[in-house]
């Protein structure tokens, strides 16, 4: 559990904006979950976060437990970041985010989230979030065994 130590109400939304409320974060949250791993995989995103906030939302991050590194045993410099259980969580809330862009924002998606709109159009909410998180869950496990090598 995340320990809140100030909090502006006891709203359970404002309380969860407050932690990732943000610009950035969920921005942090669903690169992970396209595999992105790294401090230049974040950076070099479509969104071009600034250095200097990225890693001040990624420290952020760590404090709040949604996510956790290992050191790259290859180059011990690279920190492989990777989601907690509780950051796999937030699944349901990028998922809701997305299929309410689409449905309510006039613009040109980028060509990932065309293909992923096709694909979450013919199954059912639930599906797509359970199969999505499996997969991460199996990414995450395949990248620690990796490096625990």
């Amino acid at each position: 559990m995340i320990k809140i130590q100030k909090n502006r109400s006891s709203c359970p939304v404002s309380s969860a904006l407050d932690i990732i409320g943000d610009q950035w974060s969920l921005i942090i949250i669903r690169d992970l979950f396209l595999e992105r791993t790294t401090f230049s995989e974040f950076r070099d995103s479509p969104e071009k976060i600034a250095s200097n906030i990225l890693t001040d939302r990624l420290y952020k991050l760590l404090d709040l437990d949604l996510i956790c590194y290992v050191l790259n045993p290859k180059n011990k410099k690279i920190k492989i970041y990777y989601l907690k259980d509780s950051g796999i969580d937030l699944y349901p809330l990028i998922f809701d985010l997305s299929m309410w862009s689409k449905k309510h924002l006039d613009m040109k998606f980028h060509p990932l989230s065309e293909e992923w709109y096709k694909i979450a159009e013919k199954k059912t909410s639930l599906k797509v979030i359970s199969e999505s998180t499996e997969k991460y869950r199996n990414f995450r496990k395949y990248t620690l065994n990796k490096m625990a090598l």
